[in-house]
């Protein structure tokens, strides 16, 4: 993960206005060129994630497959969609997946929360995701929050539920145990068949 200001931003297509304390919006993300990074913004200074690897993209892949298959139909499964956190849109930021109210679909991103975001944990975001986003998505009222590991051995979700203003865990599976929950929607899945090679549409509901 890198972090940039305005003026260090000028060689990655950003305007480079000379005032390092001009904080940058969603706006100065459009004129960036698509490589396939991901680019967030933290109080207005640009934090750049690689593309994801391999096993990030199966899961995101599988996940998708399962959480649209089970959605309601007044529910949307969306990937990639950014969300503003603030009102300056100095703050955005971009969950793997997101669940929201059909209704509340919005273009080009969100200003509402949505009812669930996912993040998926690579190796440069385990402090990210498990403790910035967590405080940041709970500020912002995202009712339900999942962290994936992407383990290959034992791979595994932690449910977090907003209370108090605050995210508590409802629960931590692996491996071939069956994660259930009924937020936003019932949902069975089983974090083996979101990395294993083999019949993983029969299996990853827990069939």
């Amino acid at each position: 993960m890198t972090v940039l200001n305005r003026v260090q931003n000028g060689c990655h297509g950003l305007p480079a206005d000379g005032i390092a304390d001009q904080p940058l919006t969603v706006d100065d993300l459009r004129t960036l060129s698509d490589d396939g990074g991901r680019y967030e913004l933290v109080d207005g200074r640009l934090e750049m994630s690689r593309a994801p690897v391999t096993t990030h993209s199966l899961i995101e892949s599988r996940l998708m497959f399962q959480l649209g298959r089970l959605a309601p139909d007044e529910h949307a499964v969306l990937r990639g969609l950014g969300i503003d956190l603030n009102a300056d849109r100095t703050h955005h930021r971009i969950p793997d997946l997101s669940v929201i109210r059909a209704d509340d679909l919005e273009h080009p991103g969100l200003t509402r929360p949505p009812l669930l975001a996912v993040e998926v944990v690579s190796p440069e975001s385990v402090f990210r995701d498990h403790h910035t986003k967590r405080v940041e998505y709970a500020r912002f009222g995202i009712e339900s929050y999942w962290i994936v590991s992407p383990d290959p051995e034992k791979p595994g979700i932690v449910e977090l539920r907003l209370a108090d203003g605050g995210y508590h865990e409802i629960a931590q599976v692996f491996g071939t145990d069956v994660f259930e929950t009924d937020t936003p929607f019932p949902i069975r899945l089983v974090p083996h068949w979101l990395v294993a090679t083999g019949p993983w549409r029969k299996h990853i509901g827990g069939d």
